[in-house]
């Protein structure tokens, strides 16, 4: 039995690229669709009533203090 590494064919290597340029183009697709739904629930959080109470609390306490 031998260690050496080999190099493969180059058939092998385009394909290998091919494959790995599909993933990151998967990748990058999903992130942004995360992105998106991070953005949608921070919106979501911004405008309920409350966070909305919350924030006039705090902005309340501030003010006697």
């Amino acid at each position: 039995m031998t260690n050496e590494l080999r190099i493969p064919d180059a058939e092998t290597r385009a394909r290998s690229v091919a494959n790995m340029r599909a993933l990151c183009k998967r990748i990058d697709a999903n992130l942004l669709e995360l992105d998106e739904l991070i953005a949608r629930l921070e919106a979501d959080i911004r405008n309920s009533p409350l966070t909305a109470y919350r924030l006039g609390l705090m902005k309340k306490e501030s003010v006697n203090t």
